[in-house]
């Protein structure tokens, strides 16, 4: 969908500059978008390669494992359909960890984990357990205390205090987790499943 999106608007556009009399404008506009777009993706590929590298050392040196004891008891009452000590419970950890500061590239490969673990719970269905559809929820709304990709765009892109947006973020952001664990608590308590349907719930 997003590629017929993105095709329309250039489409248009040039379609516009064509009949405006602004065909070079369009054009030097394009070159120099896939300039920005080469630069930004060297630029946070450094920034990726980076807290991820963290991350897995994170992981080796026991802290990860040190914090999923610390966080445990919140994430069962999240998640109380996963078993303490299964794989998927470490990964959904890290995860919210990395997502929480603000890493959320470095939160996606825990993620996918998560959720190929998760998927070893679901008894080989296809279909997503509610399990999995909280943990999304949970995922996307992601509480983030220092912003680290978008302070990273800004900078880039010129801003004078990019750190600007700390502030605004933890409070947006903050809103949303709110929001999605008093859905999944709601979903839970009242016995509806998250994937759809009536039945156990998360």
């Amino acid at each position: 969908m997003l590629n017929y999106l993105w095709g329309f608007m250039i489409i248009i556009g040039g379609i516009y500059g064509a009949f405006t009399g602004n065909v070079q404008a369009v054009a030097d506009g394009a070159i120099e978008c896939a300039k920005d777009a080469i630069t930004l993706c060297i630029t946070m590929l450094g920034v990726m390669s980076l807290w991820t590298g963290l991350m897995e050392i994170a992981e080796k040196s026991g802290l990860i494992m040190t914090c999923t004891k610390k966080i445990r008891p919140v994430m069962h009452w999240m998640f109380p359909d996963v078993p303490c000590e299964h794989e998927s419970m470490k990964h959904m950890t890290t995860n919210v960890i990395a997502n929480i500061l603000g890493l959320g590239w470095a939160a996606t490969p825990a993620g996918l984990r998560a959720m190929e673990s998760l998927a070893e719970l679901n008894s080989g269905s296809k279909k997503a357990s509610d399990t999995m559809c909280a943990f999304l929820v949970i995922n996307v709304s992601s509480l983030q205390l220092i912003p680290v990709n978008i302070i990273a765009y800004r900078s880039m892109y010129g801003s004078s205090n990019p750190t600007s947006i700390v502030a605004p973020a933890i409070l947006a952001t903050t809103i949303s987790t709110l929001v999605a664990v008093i859905f999944c608590r709601i979903m839970y308590l009242s016995g509806r499943k998250l994937s759809g349907g009536k039945g156990d719930s998360v």
